[in-house]
């Protein structure tokens, strides 16, 4: 399993965006989620599962992009899905993992975020819920989210000892009650720290499309909060030219540039 780290949001953070509300009906010929795939998992996973395609459909696929607009460039992300090898490419800057350690092509020294940090995060947050799938995952019941009247049942999501650079890091799915859509991830961050957190952030998960039989972002949004109230939107990611393949990239296409540095820290 590839596990992130949840470090420093304000480095992947963007430009204020509409917030928009809808659910999204699925294809009707999104397969059926094998007895085989949802005997691993809790009933109520499954289900938000199911309502996103399933995993049938989602292990069926090897290779996913997809575009980070931001205020000047825009970055594109590519990930093998088995591996979680990956590949970001912006105009002044890639970086990567290639299995085995991250690295940096950065000529013009514009890159001012730290790639090992980086690696996976957008991944993480835009594979909502299916790397809720993922080896080493412990699933537990927990209290309901409460918002514009509507109360969000949700999942305590908790690691192994050994999983990722972040084992004690959590997460809270809360889906709707009637559709299992996922509507809300809290999360707790660790790196760095190695000390259990109670700080919750919460991002909202509600502009959904339909890619190739899977429900995935269009957009999702941090929420400031006080407390343990929702106050309002503040920042939003949207997500563009978004594709999923069953081919693996060729050989070498996650590997360190000639010109690239190996950076410090492997995951």
């Amino acid at each position: 399993m590839k596990k992130i780290s949840l470090f420093a949001l304000a480095a992947v953070l963007f430009a204020c965006k509409t917030d928009k509300t809808k659910q999204q009906p699925m294809p009707e010929d999104v397969p059926v989620i094998s007895p085989a795939v949802q005997n691993d998992y809790p009933e109520t996973i499954t289900k938000v599962f199911d309502a996103h395609g399933g995993l049938v459909t989602w292990k069926s696929f090897k290779t996913l992009s997809f575009t980070i607009s931001k205020e000047e460039s825009s970055e594109t992300h590519t990930v093998a899905l088995k591996s979680r090898k990956e590949r970001i490419t912006a105009p002044d800057f890639s970086t990567g993992f290639d299995g085995s350690e991250i690295w940096l092509l950065d000529e013009k020294g514009a890159y001012e975020g730290d790639a090992v940090f980086y690696h996976n995060l957008m991944f993480y947050f835009y594979a909502m819920p299916f790397v809720l799938a993922d080896d080493g995952i412990n699933y537990q019941e927990t209290p309901p989210l409460a918002f514009e009247g509507t109360s969000y049942p949700g999942m305590l999501i908790s690691y192994d000892a050994g999983i990722g650079n972040s084992p004690k890091d959590e997460y809270f799915l809360h889906y709707h009650p009637e559709t299992f859509q996922m509507e809300w991830l809290g999360y707790t961050v660790t790196f760095r720290s190695g000390e259990k957190s109670h700080n919750v952030k919460w991002i909202r998960y509600n502009d959904w499309m339909a890619v190739d039989g899977l429900l995935l972002p269009k957009s999702i949004t941090w929420y400031i909060t006080q407390g343990t109230t929702l106050v309002k939107p503040r920042n939003t990611v949207a997500f563009e030219n978004v594709s999923l393949s069953t081919v693996e990239k060729p050989a070498g296409f996650y590997d360190k540039p000639e010109k690239g540095v190996f950076v410090s820290g492997t995951n």
